[in-house]
């Protein structure tokens, strides 16, 4: 870009229009939620395709930096929300038994991308630019514009498909609009804030680690590799533990997220000490692995917490949630970086964030269990005491009726 002034751009200038784009996307989430529970996947989907389009292709005739921050970090991004949150609620319809695995092979998807980008990048900018690059991408976003007509809706009763037929749309009251009932929930109450909470430090190797890379060992060393180790690994993880998931009853999915969290925080702490080129393939080979288990069973989870119905607002407040740490925690790290000269200190802090989430999250289990007993006593109390009253009113109506007799 022609930066307009003559200095270089900084590390952090440059981390806020992707840390935004990322941002944006989760930030979106629960106005989302609320479009898609109103007017389903399919339309959802298809007009988010359409808007992240838009967003590509404007970028793509920019020549400065700061027009990119709303071409590509607010319209693009918020174009890519609404393709993507749906995908995660459909599956929910469609599957329930193996959702866990269906989850798995579903954002598998993403990695295969992950892994082909970045070398079709380099060979497609080198060949025609930038521009024209991401005028190439515009058809993946229409190629998602057009998946999205698969999604097809499910009419839940007889009443939903008359008005169906008839063309009727009434507009839900407030309180099923923002469904904030889902925050009594107090096992979901932990997850939503614990996860953001393990994110300040999440996508910093994702945003930073190829800088840093060209800082430690020069232009010696082949940095997509490193792409291509998390996206393979993070491919294979998805399947993995979204298998694995399933075999794990109720709420104790959330101890896969803990095992994720606890690595991820931990091989990010690793990447500043690894001084051979080598020693960095295989941390972002455990990296991957693990950033696949966390991606794959973050529906199953909030299924389990809040039941089908509450699930796309629920998904869509833990997204919101996390556009905070997603958008915060890569620029500070950038500006770390411009005062110290490195990405230590940056890869460092970025680990311990994700060791606290992970051990806020060990409760959800022991919350969740203790919130069924107290529901099961509920009903089996008012079912006795409709019993009884039942037998009560049975008793007075037989002496009742015996002097008559």
């Amino acid at each position: 870009f022609n930066h307009s002034s003559s200095k270089t751009l900084p590390f952090s200038c440059a981390a806020w229009v992707s840390s935004l784009s990322m941002g944006m996307i989760f930030f979106c989430s629960p106005i989302v939620s609320v479009f898609t529970d109103l007017f389903g996947c399919r339309k959802v989907a298809v007009i988010g395709a359409a808007v992240g389009f838009v967003g590509l292709l404007s970028s793509s005739f920019v020549s400065t930096i700061e027009p990119l921050y709303f071409t590509y970090g607010v319209v693009f991004a918020c174009g890519c929300s609404f393709a993507y949150q749906p995908s995660l609620v459909v599956l929910g319809y469609y599957f329930k038994k193996r959702l866990g695995l269906v989850n798995g092979i579903v954002t598998a998807g993403s990695s295969l991308f992950t892994v082909s980008l970045p070398f079709l990048l380099r060979v497609l900018i080198d060949s025609v630019g930038l521009y024209n690059t991401l005028r190439v991408l515009c058809v993946l976003m229409f190629v998602l514009f057009l998946a999205g007509f698969t999604y097809k809706p499910i009419v839940s009763n007889a009443k939903d498909k008359e008005e169906g037929k008839k063309g009727k749309f009434r507009f839900p009251p407030g309180k099923k609009i923002f469904n904030f009932s889902v925050f009594k929930v107090t096992s979901y109450r932990i997850w939503a804030f614990g996860i953001p909470a393990a994110l300040f430090g999440y996508f910093v190797p994702y945003v930073h680690l190829m800088k840093h890379v060209k800082d430690r060992f020069g232009d010696s060393v082949p940095e997509e590799v490193l792409l291509l180790c998390l996206g393979i690994t993070s491919g294979i993880g998805r399947l993995i533990f979204g298998r694995v998931a399933d075999y794990i009853p109720g709420a104790k999915k959330v101890y896969l997220q803990v095992t994720s969290f606890f690595f991820i925080g931990l091989m990010s702490m690793m990447i500043p000490l690894c001084n051979v080129f080598g020693a960095l393939i295989a941390v972002c080979l455990f990296m991957g692995l693990f950033d696949g288990c966390f991606i794959c069973i973050m529906a199953p989870i909030a299924f389990e917490l809040v039941g089908a119905q509450d699930v796309s607002q629920a998904i869509g407040f833990l997204l919101g949630l996390m556009s905070v740490p997603m958008t915060v925690g890569p620029p500070i790290a950038g500006l770390l970086r411009d005062h110290l000269g490195t990405y230590d200190v940056a890869f460092y802090l970025a680990g311990v964030p994700p060791l606290i989430g992970g051990a806020i999250l060990c409760f959800i289990p022991w919350v969740h269990e203790r919130q069924k007993l107290k529901e099961r006593a509920k009903t089996v109390d008012g079912e006795t005491t409709e019993k009884m009253l039942e037998n009560e009113s049975t008793f007075v109506s037989d002496t009742a009726e015996k002097p008559v007799k």
